[in-house]
């Protein structure tokens, strides 16, 4: 790979390598913590219509992050191997989805200052897919 073909390509790494900590991050402290995790979504969502599925929910927010992170990281290497940041492209689609997944949650739970936290990640991973996107026309 060329200096150069890095060089253009720093945002999408810095970005990249951030969603991997977070992602990687927050899903290990939900598989490290399952127990806690639980016990307080539980009572966070005691009063919604999605009470009773705390626990699938929780597992499949976890290994959404989970996959998002190690995806993105993965994508990384990917890029400094072959030039390519499809990878990173596929992971901030995932990140995306596993973001706008915890924004219904909060929403529906009323909890709409933790909604709005999300939203510059999600704005991160809007331009992280601008930025790796392959679809794109030059």
């Amino acid at each position: 790979m060329q200096f150069e073909e890095l060089g253009k390509n720093i945002p999408a790494l810095f970005s990249a390598l951030l969603v991997s900590i977070l992602f990687i991050q927050s899903g290990l402290d939900k598989v490290f913590d399952w127990k806690g995790n639980l016990e307080w979504l539980t009572g966070h969502f005691s009063k919604t219509f999605l009470r009773a599925m705390v626990s699938p929910m929780l597992a499949t927010i976890t290994l959404m992050e989970i996959a998002t992170g190690f995806l993105s990281a993965v994508g990384i290497v990917y890029f400094l191997i072959a030039g390519s940041t499809v990878l990173i492209f596929y992971a901030s689609i995932l990140g995306a989805a596993s973001i706008v997944a915890l924004f219904f949650g909060q929403r529906v739970a009323k909890d709409y200052a933790g909604a709005a936290v999300l939203i510059p990640y999600l704005i991160l991973l809007i331009i992280l897919m601008y930025l790796t996107n392959p679809f794109q026309k030059n």
